[in-house]
């Protein structure tokens, strides 16, 4: 090897052992905001305080993302650790704005003049009982999590009246009871806190004594995010199995930074990503993401149902809300308008001799593949992969499914709610009452014809 070549080899393992060095330093300081956190923070899980250690990084580098994700600490009581967790962020973040009950116009000013971390605690009494008077703030953290973001305002100006923008994009971090709009929920890191056990222990956090750490690593963040800023503006970090759309564009910037320090943080942030997201899915669902997973449960292996026949059904549910929606039970009308929004209509079906108004299983199957979790269960097998075929699917043993849920003797209708000496769906029965014997023995919870 000649000594020109020596050199360059040299030089590249110099760059390879700064690199190496500069890594190591990077993991030990997030390792100790980490451990930082930990001294006053009571997380739920430790996939809770690896995404907030990140998060307080990723604060430090807002022009390098183009999506930046809220971080929302969220409790069923008081007393869980939400209010501590924005203390704690609020010596180690730049520039805090620390919100409690502010109004819109000081929260648009303070994110116009500088690019602030809005810690807004209490969140809860923004979106609560009085939320159509807070839309605006609404607007602004919604809005706020996309680069180049503004809100647009009139001011008056003597007699003048000027349009102007203020930029909106910046970090937030949110705490309060209970829940937060779908819209803000899907755009944030959720971390549902907890009362401490008896057995948890953390250190009495006081501002005065613990300020001049928190402001140490603080100022060591923003110096070594001076110094990767490129690097992780332009990274891809890979993402885990089942991250992707809002979620991906959540973690993009977490794993950024993970990847950015090494060691042992690219797992970690990557197994917080997967554990919290999972955690995020099992949440209550919506009104009508919930009516769809019922449906699917209600239908089984029959291709058309009845419109009664389907809120029999759904009334009979176990802990199901179909019952009692604001005092009264979901109807005909309700159902309807639920499903329209997923472009699934009523049409006349036919169930063996009877025929009205119902639903077909094929309608509902593109709302199922697109909004549940997993698709509709196939209770058959499909055909060898490879093959021109369709895939053969609701192959079911007759025998055993009659066995489960008998059938209306006079229509052949599948019943799904069944009582001690029924042999006739709630349709049929209706038709073969006497007139003046309708509700006579009736059921809480069966629906009347």
């Amino acid at each position: 090897m000649s000594d020109f070549a020596a050199a360059v080899a040299a030089l590249h393992h110099s760059d390879d052992v700064l690199a190496d060095l500069e890594a190591q330093e990077a993991a030990l300081l997030l390792d100790k905001v980490h451990a930082f956190l930990g001294r006053f923070v009571a997380y739920p899980t430790k996939h809770a305080h690896v995404a907030h250690t990140l998060w307080i990084v990723h604060a430090h580098l807002m022009d390098a993302w183009e999506s930046t994700p809220r971080i929302a600490f969220l409790s069923p009581e008081p007393g869980s650790g939400k209010t501590r967790a924005l203390e704690a962020s609020e010596l180690l973040v730049p520039n805090p704005v620390e919100a409690v009950n502010v109004t819109p116009a000081y929260l648009f000013r303070k994110v116009g003049e500088h690019s602030p971390t809005i810690l807004h605690d209490e969140i809860d009494t923004v979106f609560g009982p009085k939320a159509k008077e807070n839309e605006e703030i609404r607007g602004l953290l919604n809005a706020g999590h996309r680069r180049g973001a503004v809100a647009g305002r009139c001011v008056t100006r003597g007699k003048i009246v000027e349009t102007e923008e203020i930029p909106a994009y910046c970090a937030v971090a949110l705490a309060g009871l209970g829940g937060l709009p779908d819209t803000l929920l899907s755009r944030s890191i959720v971390i549902r806190m907890k009362r401490r056990a008896p057995g948890e222990r953390i250190e009495a956090y006081r501002r005065r004594v613990h300020e001049e750490a928190g402001h140490r690593l603080r100022d060591d963040l923003a110096a070594w995010a001076e110094t990767i800023l490129d690097k992780v503006r332009d990274a891809w970090p890979e993402m885990p199995a089942g991250i992707e759309d809002r979620d991906a564009d959540i973690w993009e910037p977490l794993l950024a930074i993970a990847d950015a320090v090494s060691g042992s943080w690219p797992d970690r942030a990557r197994a917080a990503a997967v554990a919290l997201v999972t955690e995020s899915k099992r949440s209550t669902p919506s009104l009508g993401i919930r009516l769809l997973t019922d449906l699917k449960k209600v239908f089984g292996d029959n291709e058309v149902m009845a419109t009664a026949a389907i809120l029999d059904s759904l009334h009979a549910l176990d802990e199901a809300p179909w019952g009692d929606l604001r005092g009264k039970p979901l109807d005909a009308r309700g159902l309807a308008n639920h499903l329209r929004q997923y472009e699934v209509t009523s049409t006349t079906v036919r169930v063996g001799e009877w025929h009205g108004k119902g639903y077909k299983c094929e309608d509902l199957h593109d709302a199922w593949s697109r909004y549940l979790p997993t698709p509709p269960k196939k209770s058959g097998t499909s055909v060898t992969a490879g093959t021109d075929n369709p895939p053969v699917t609701d192959v079911t043993d007759v025998t055993a499914s009659t066995e489960a849920n008998p059938a209306c003797r006079q229509c052949g209708q599948t019943l799904l709610l069944v009582r001690e000496g029924r042999d006739l769906c709630a349709r049929c029965e209706h038709e073969t009452t006497p007139p003046g014997e309708a509700g006579r023995g009736a059921t809480k919870g069966t629906r009347q014809w």
